[in-house]
Parts: C-alpha cells; sequence; structure tokens
C-alpha cells in the first residue's frame, strides 16, 4: 500500500510539474519499459519463494540466493550496456509517432530506468530469501522506504533536471529496497555456505525467463495499448498511462500480496486440485470487493477526482474521460486478480511447461483486439482489448495447473464476478439517477459496503477466514 500510495504521489507531483504534453507521453513511454521489468522481477520472486523455500529445509539457502544473484547478474549488465548504447534508437522505437521531443525524453529515462529495474531485481530476490524462512516484514520496510524515497528524490530533483528526475528517483527507490533486506541476510547470516560446484547460470536464467515470460507478456499489452494510444493524438498516452495506474494500483496492493506471502507456505504443505480453486476464488474476494467499489466511484467523480489530483491539465473533459477509463479497466481488474493469485500457484505445483507459449498467445492475441476495438471506441476499445487478452491468460494459468481447477475457479470468479457488479450497479447506478454525482458517491459507498456484507454468506466470510489461516 506504502508502494503503491508512493507511486500515486509521484505520479500526481508529475502532473502538477510537467502537465499533459509530449514530455509526459514519451516519459510514461519509457516508464512502460520500467513496469515491464519491474513486473518480470515480481515474477522472479514468485519463481524463486519455492525453490528457496525448499534449500532453506536443506541448509543451502545462501548458496542458492547467490547463485540466482550471479545468474541475474549476466544478464543485467549486458542489457544495461545495450539501452545504454542504442538508448536513442529505442526512444524512437518507444515513441512511434510522437514529436521528436518525446523520444528524447524515453531515450534519456530508458538509461537510468533499466538498471534501476534490474536492481530492483535484485531487490526481489533478497526478499524472496527472507520469504523462504518466514520473515515478510524486513522486506515490506525495505519497499516501502524506497517508494518514499523516490518521492523525495524527484520532488529534489524536478526543477534542475526536469521529467527524467522522476527516473532518478525510483533509481533511489531501488537501491534502498536493495540494501535493507540485505542487511538483514547478512545479520542473520542466511547468506553464509558454501558456492554450489556447478552454478548452473544457463538453467537459471532460462527459469528465469521462463518464470517472467507471462508477466512480461502482460507488459507487453500494455506497452502495445501506449503504441495504439498513440495514434489517438498527444496526450492519449498519459491519460491511457494514468487510468492503467490508478487501476493497477488497486488490484496490485491486494492481489499481488496475497499471491506472494501464499507461496511459501502453500510450498510446505502442498496443494492439489481443488484447494487451488479455493485458493484462487478466495483470494480473489478479497481483492475485487475492494475494485467494485472504486470502479464505482470512479465512473461518478472519477473527473473531479482526477483534476483535484493531478492539476488543471487534467479537469473538465479529459478528467471525466480518465476517469471513465478507470471503469472500462474493470474487466483488465478482474482477469489481473485471476492471474496474480493463480501465477504462484504454477511454481508451487512445479507445471511451468505451458508459460513460454501461453504467454506469446496472450500477447498475439492482444494486437487484433487493439487495433480492431480501438478503431470501434478508441481508449475505452484500447482498455477491454487488455482486459480480455489478460483473461486468455488467466485461464491459461488455470487450465495449467488442471482442468478441474480451471472449471471451479472459473465458476467461482463468474459467480463473485456477478456478485460485485450488481453490487456496485445497485449502489453506484441506482444513486445517480436521483442524486447528483458526488453524493451518490458518498452514499454509494456505504450502500455498496451493505450490500456486500449481506452477500458475504456467498464467500467473503470464508475468504477472509482462509486468508487469516494461510500462515497458521
Amino acid at each position: 500500500m506504502v508502494v503503491a500510495l508512493s507511486a500515486a504521489g509521484a505520479g500526481a507531483l508529475l502532473a502538477h510539474k510537467f502537465g499533459r504534453n509530449a514530455e509526459t507521453d514519451g516519459f510514461l513511454s519509457a516508464y512502460a519499459v520500467y513496469l515491464v521489468l519491474i513486473l518480470a522481477a515480481q515474477a522472479f520472486r514468485m519463481v524463486v519463494v519455492p525453490d528457496l523455500t525448499r534449500a532453506a529445509a536443506e541448509g543451502r539457502l545462501g548458496a542458492e540466493s547467490r547463485s540466482f544473484a550471479l545468474a541475474h547478474l549476466s544478464l543485467a549488465i549486458p542489457v544495461c550496456s545495450l539501452v545504454g548504447i542504442f538508448s536513442s534508437q529505442l526512444g524512437d522505437v518507444l515513441t512511434g509517432s510522437l514529436p521528436p521531443r518525446s523520444a528524447h525524453i524515453a531515450a534519456r529515462a530508458l538509461v537510468v530506468l533499466v538498471p534501476a529495474a534490474f536492481v530492483q531485481l535484485l531487490a526481489g530476490l533478497a526478499a524472496s530469501a527472507l520469504a523462504a524462512v518466514d520473515s515478510y516484514g524486513t522486506a515490506a520496510l525495505g519497499f516501502a522506504l524506497g517508494g518514499i524515497v523516490s518521492v523525495v528524490v524527484f520532488a529534489a530533483l524536478a526543477n534542475a533536471h526536469g521529467i527524467v528526475a522522476l527516473a532518478w528517483g525510483l533509481a533511489a527507490n531501488s537501491v534502498v529496497a536493495l540494501a535493507v533486506p540485505v542487511v538483514a541476510l547478512v545479520r542473520r547470516g542466511a547468506l553464509r555456505g558454501a558456492m554450489p560446484q556447478h552454478l548452473e547460470i544457463g538453467p537459471r536464467l532460462w527459469h528465469l525467463l521462463q518464470g517472467a515470460a507471462v508477466p512480461v507478456a502482460l507488459q507487453g499489452c500494455y506497452l502495445l495499448a501506449l503504441r495504439f494510444s498513440a495514434k489517438l493524438g498527444v496526450g492519449s498516452v498519459t491519460s491511457f498511462s494514468y487510468a492503467y495506474l490508478a487501476a493497477s494500483t488497486l488490484v496490485g496492493s491486494t492481489a499481488f500480496s496475497l499471491g506472494l506471502i501464499s507461496s511459501a507456505p502453500l510450498t510446505r504443505r502442498g496443494i492439489d486440485t481443488v484447494a487451488s480453486a479455493r485458493h484462487v476464488v478466495h483470494a480473489a474476494w478479497v481483492s475485487l470487493t475492494l475494485v467494485g467499489a472504486a470502479a464505482g466511484v470512479f465512473a461518478l467523480v472519477g473527473g473531479r477526482i482526477v483534476a483535484f489530483v493531478l492539476g488543471s491539465a487534467y479537469g473538465g473533459g479529459v478528467g471525466r474521460a480518465l476517469g471513465h477509463l478507470v471503469a472500462y479497466l474493470a474487466l483488465w481488474m478482474l482477469a489481473w486478480v485471476a492471474f496474480a493469485v493463480t501465477f504462484p500457484l504454477v511454481f508451487v505445483a512445479n507445471k511451468r511447461w505451458t508459460l513460454v507459449p501461453l504467454a506469446a498467445l496472450g500477447f498475439g492475441v492482444c494486437i487484433p483486439l487493439g487495433l480492431g476495438l480501438r478503431s470501434l471506441w478508441g481508449l475505452p476499445g484500447i482498455a477491454i482489448a487488455i482486459g480480455l487478452a489478460t483473461l486468455v491468460i488467466a485461464a491459461g494459468l488455470l487450465a495449467t495447473i488442471s482442468p478441474e481447477t480451471l472449471r471451479i475457479a472459473a465458476w467461482g470468479l463468474g459467480r463473485l464476478a456477478l456478485a460485485v457488479g450488481a453490487a456496485a450497479a445497485l449502489a453506484f447506478g441506482a444513486l445517480s439517477l436521483a442524486l447528483s454525482p458526488v453524493p451518490a458517491a458518498l452514499v454509494g459507498v456505504v450502500v455498496y459496503a451493505m450490500i456486500i456484507l449481506a452477500l458475504r454468506s456467498l464467500g467473503l466470510s470464508d475468504a477472509w477466514a482462509y486468508v487469516r489461516g494461510l500462515h497458521q
């Protein structure tokens, strides 16, 4: 939550200082690449936590952690070097038909953002090593403190270095996020132990790339969405980026966290087909009840919220369109929650053979969907397109565990989506017919909460009990 709020604060500061123009389009295009790598870093945590948990049980945690770190560096160093050499060309590719100033800003930002993202991957590895010994607070402190530091650095450097100061803030974030868990691991003596006789860098890198394939494909769909948005004119990329940031904040702070903290305990106790489906549905209940309320509020007063948080450049019709865009991303939020809570189970069950082809399928599906729906509905169509592509990937992950898991989870998620959607429609939609937007949103939150509490017997009560019992 602290990381999400820090990102929101940085986004608000960016909007107030730099508005909505070719520079923000260029920076946010580069920032999308950073998000691709960050999502890979988050995926890496899901990949290695089961392996490190087993290594910790056998007394090999230090050696296994150092081996993964060396494999990571063997990839990070050449990639960062290539980005530095070809930054101008990459800036042109990312910004497409946008003005040259956009490409220039994107190139400058990439040189800082790509190394920062790889440091975040190392921070994720350190956090995973702590998770393997059931320690979560220290890593949480590191990531939260890093998020706060990033906003402070951005604010301090923005006037002198312009919009690229946010990239330096994110680099400072990465350093803090890595330093805090590494210090804790050293103090615990968790990194001690002889190195393995064979580092197996190639297999470890394949392990990483295989695990990162699906998250990178999902973020690749977002990159496609930005390219599709660029064709709709200057400012469209920025608007879509902020709507996506708001939507991802809503689902990331709950669904991703639940997926992460479940990996180690589920690895120890084991999980079968039915238990996997129950886990997905229970975790989705906790996440999507919050999403329903937020989507309803954004649909009614999103324009006012956006104008207040981001400044006058996002007022009027721009703000209203951005607020509605968050609501159009509701399908993506549902699909992303299903992905986030299912993805760790693939590694707990050690069933990863479908990940690379599934990533290619989801990314490939996004291209015709994005082009077709953009021509029909513009930015809302692009939002629906990435939602459908993400839904394909989530269904594929469930089927990877087993067809029975897909069947049970699809039924449970369908009931959940219907319940949350109906509650939001009754609470916010009905009130919007009788009240002005602001009172409708305020009263709607209360009514929505009452409806959800009345429906808790459909699964919310069981979900809370399940989540609380994960580490018992």
